[in-house]
């Protein structure tokens, strides 16, 4: 990563973190909606969900600012991998055969673009 410097990847990788907590709140929140619109906005875990995404975008603002963003971007995705743990973890869901694929095939697509750098 000639270009991407190692604090740019922490931020990104921070991002893609707290942003999977977003997804997590998201799915919970939707799961406790009323049937008025009014229960969208009195659901904290809704409220909860989009603020770490807002925080996630912040911290990943922080990291394309001095990085290559088709390096960084991509990291991203990393955040599918965190919530497929949390998935599992706290709503019980199953992890199956063609989930460990596309979990396999994000970390190689993501080595892969960092060996693309050199």
């Amino acid at each position: 990563m000639n270009g991407t410097p190692w604090s740019s990847v922490g931020w990104v990788l921070a991002a893609s973190f707290v942003g999977s907590f977003g997804a997590l709140f998201l799915k919970i929140g939707a799961g406790k909606l009323g049937k008025s619109i009014a229960s969208v906005a009195t659901n904290w875990r809704l409220m909860l969900g989009i603020a770490f995404y807002l925080f996630s975008s912040v911290l990943f603002v922080m990291g394309v600012r001095k990085g290559e963003l088709s390096v960084l971007y991509p990291m991203v995705s990393l955040g599918s991998v965190w919530t497929l743990f949390w998935a599992r973890l706290v709503l019980g869901e199953p992890l199956t055969r063609p989930k460990f694929v596309a979990l396999g095939m994000i970390l190689c697509g993501i080595a892969l673009l960092g060996l693309g750098t050199r």
